[in-house]
């Protein structure tokens, strides 16, 4: 009969510092979409429709989308041949954009003053802000996209 005590070793893999700060705040983001879940969960509970305020289920279906998009990003980050800095500026550009989005839909969620943001007059700051998401979330994902088809064919 032996008496040795099972060791458990943890297994290290080694991430660029960009790829481990992607994988983190796209951990937040999926913290995020599950406390907005218990949010929509209590909406479901107590409207008597039966339904959240649409802007509480878009938050949260956002989020959960977002952060497995951020998943996707870590393994384009890691697999990219760009230098760090300039696949963690791609990855915070998009990241910070998905989070923006999320924050808004739950800021109208919360405020319940509208199911479409985009309903009637868009001022230009709307315009432009919809303009820097655009160009920010495509270019930032080309950066990551174009690194790993530079180092991987």
């Amino acid at each position: 009969m032996s008496t040795e005590q099972p060791t458990f070793e943890m297994i290290r893999v080694d991430l660029g510092i960009d790829t481990r700060i992607t994988l983190l705040i796209t951990g937040a983001l999926f913290l995020a979409a599950l406390l907005l879940g218990t949010w929509k969960y209590h909406g479901i509970r107590t409207s008597p429709d039966g339904a959240a305020h649409i802007y509480v289920d878009i938050a949260h279906r956002a989020a959960l989308m977002y952060s497995f998009a951020g998943i996707l990003l870590a393994v384009f980050t890691e697999l990219s041949g760009w230098p760090t800095a300039v696949n963690l500026v791609a990855d915070l550009v998009i990241l910070a954009f998905f989070s923006a989005a999320i924050a808004t839909y739950a800021w109208h969620g919360w405020r319940r003053d509208t199911i479409n943001q985009f309903h009637g007059d868009i001022d230009a700051s709307t315009r432009f802000a919809m303009l820097g998401l655009i160009i920010g979330e495509v270019g930032g994902f080309l950066v990551l996209f174009t690194g790993f088809v530079h180092a991987q064919f």
